[in-house]
């Protein structure tokens, strides 16, 4: 009978692991990654819900369709922190 060579781990360390751990930069940066990726994810979806292109969102919010596109697809832009 054959056993099992894998051991089943969670999310969590895996990344602890792999990346880091909680408060470590390396870990810091994923994470902000990651809710940049998110946060594009999420517009691009709100956006294609209410049937909007690109252009007509940033029209409505003031900006260039190229910065609605690189947010959608998780480009780092410039934000203002003043």
């Amino acid at each position: 009978m054959e056993t099992n060579k894998f051991k089943t781990v969670s999310l969590d360390t895996m990344i602890d692991k792999h990346i880091g751990k909680v408060g470590a930069e390396r870990r810091d940066a994923f994470e902000n990654e990651l809710r940049i990726d998110l946060l594009g994810q999420a517009i691009k979806h709100a956006r294609q819900e209410r049937n909007l292109t690109q252009a007509k969102l940033g029209e409505l919010v003031g900006v260039q369709k190229a910065q609605i596109s690189k947010k959608e697809n998780s480009a780092k832009i410039g934000l203002s922190t003043q």
